[in-house]
């Protein structure tokens, strides 16, 4: 979880800070003293929740709301002060919390417990995938071989849908343009699916695909994936794209014109 706290006052973002750490041990906290700074920062790097103060000199934190908002739509504000006059606006934004100060460390812990929009799950360690350019899956960064080039087909289309379930019938549309008969394609995905599935196992992820009844899918929490991070509008993901996405597959193409 990545989290900023900004407060133009020396002691109490120190006090925050403090908090912040000890209520989320396992956080990347970033502190800044200037709003500008910090809306910087931002344009450079994905946040998860925001602490910021309301009376700031050069930006207040309700103005670095609205523009971190305009930055990361998801993120999570939660602002602390001194006055409650400002209640009703704050959360005109949709903030996650409002904050009373002095800031307690039980405080931090429920505020983060409350978020408006929850932090993904941290993907399954070591994998990521790659969709911008050619596919790849890489476990601890090594890309993962596959013994049949369709089966890693059938995993970048599944990883294209975002977790909508998909029936046989439909990937075998998708990744066989023009092939043979129905009953003969299902025989040769049944096989695909059985490949793809010893692959991913053997590299210890099988969990990512998740099957029910006829139908199989992807759990989007288990991956770090480029083209997920970018229509979050991760700043750190965004640049990459350059025009190309999953180039080798035919089916892809609409999604270019898409991004």
């Amino acid at each position: 979880m990545k989290i900023i706290a900004v407060d133009d006052e020396y002691l109490p973002l120190t006090d925050l800070e403090y908090a912040i750490k000890k209520a989320v041990p396992e956080a990347r906290l970033k502190c800044f003293e200037n709003s500008m700074e910090a809306f910087n920062y931002a344009g450079k790097n994905h946040i998860d929740v925001a602490y910021l103060d309301i009376n700031m000199p050069e930006m207040s934190g309700i103005e670095l709301a609205k523009k971190l908002k305009e930055l990361q739509p998801k993120i999570n504000i939660i602002f602390t002060t001194g006055y409650d006059e400002y209640a009703l606006e704050a959360f005109s934004l949709k903030a996650s919390d409002y904050l009373m100060k002095p800031v307690g460390t039980q405080e931090i812990a429920d505020s983060i417990k409350h978020l408006r929009s929850p932090v993904a799950k941290k993907p399954k360690a070591g994998l990521r995938v790659q969709c911008f350019g050619n596919f790849d899956v890489f476990i601890n960064g090594k890309p993962l071989y596959f013994k049949r080039q369709k089966s890693k087909e059938l995993l970048a289309y599944l990883i294209h849908r975002r977790g909508t379930s998909s029936t046989a019938k439909e990937i075998c549309a998708a990744i066989y343009e023009k092939g043979d008969n129905m009953v003969s394609l299902t025989k040769q995905y049944q096989t695909l699916m059985s490949v793809m599935m010893k692959t991913l196992k053997e590299a210890g992820v099988g969990d990512i695909v998740i099957k029910n009844h006829n139908c199989v899918s992807i759990d989007v929490s288990k991956l770090d994936c480029d083209y997920y991070r970018y229509l979050e509008k991760d700043p750190e993901v965004v640049g990459l794209f350059t025009g190309e996405y999953m180039a080798s597959y035919s089916w892809a193409e609409f999604r270019i014109e898409y991004m």
